[in-house]
């Protein structure tokens, strides 16, 4: 997997549209009332799973799809019937995360050789990354969704556990946004590949693994002492942004009050 970088603000079967990848629970979770009449007997179809696509369907499928492609940025087909491609990743990260501290920027050779420059350092230190940045991924149809954020955090020199992040394709339909977490077994250019090449219709977003609660026991000390200096400094910004707000509503009565009182009366 190789990465470019620019800057900017599942698995379906080949028919399927994009919006039935979402799902609505249409089952009560609560017991219904028992019936007077005698029980019946209800079979429940078993859903088969979609074939996957053979090396033909896949075959006419980038044939489409670099016909669309308005850029050199095509999926190429190999003779073992995997197949290579670009996708964009929205990094949309809010929270800060951890890098080592004090280290040269990655070259060209540590790249090559794959040198990992977090293991050459146990200082750590925490930042923003920009928001909204767009990384250019250049992947296999067999690269899945944990080996993609893996992939996007080496090149950041991330070292937190790759488990604090998930992947996310956004989709647009009728005026909305839709969102949807992708399993970390899910195989991003194969979406790709069914979507088209234009990211208006599917884009994929990094994102912090929401579950609804901070795990703080994944942190380690280091990382939530950062988080307190990042909270201490962003609150005392705040304070002054407030303080200067209302110095400026006080400036202003004082003024009205003075005009007030210099006209005759």
């Amino acid at each position: 997997m190789t990465i470019g970088s620019s800057m900017s603000s599942g698995y379906c079967s080949l028919d399927e549209d994009l919006e039935d990848c979402f799902f609505t629970a249409k089952t009560s979770f609560f017991r219904s009332a028992p019936s007077k009449g005698p029980a019946k007997s209800v079979t429940k179809a078993v859903e088969e799973k979609p074939e996957p696509p053979t090396v033909e369907e896949i075959k006419e499928k980038i044939e489409k799809y670099n016909a669309k492609v308005t850029n050199c940025l095509l999926m190429k087909l190999g003779d073992d019937g995997t197949y290579t491609g670009f996708i964009k990743v929205h990094l949309k990260l809010r929270r800060p995360v951890t890098v080592p501290a004090g280290i040269r920027p990655q070259s060209i050779y540590d790249a090559l050789k794959e040198v990992n420059l977090a293991d050459t350092t146990d200082r750590r230190t925490s930042f923003y990354l920009p928001l909204d940045a767009i990384k250019q991924l250049h992947i296999s149809s067999t690269t899945t969704v944990s080996e993609v954020i893996q992939g996007l955090l080496k090149k950041f020199m991330v070292v937190d556990n790759p488990q604090k992040f998930a992947l996310f394709k956004e989709m647009r339909k009728d005026g909305q946004v839709l969102l949807q977490k992708l399993p970390l077994t899910e195989f991003p250019l194969y979406l790709r590949l069914l979507a088209g090449p234009d990211t208006d219709v599917l884009s994929f977003v990094l994102k912090e693994n929401e579950t609804g609660e901070v795990e703080w026991d994944a942190f380690s000390i280091p990382e939530l002492q950062n988080f307190l200096m990042i909270l201490d400094k962003e609150e005392k910004d705040k304070i002054q942004q407030v303080k200067r707000k209302y110095e400026k509503f006080k400036q202003r009565l004082q003024q009205s009050l003075k005009e007030a009182g210099d006209k005759p009366g």
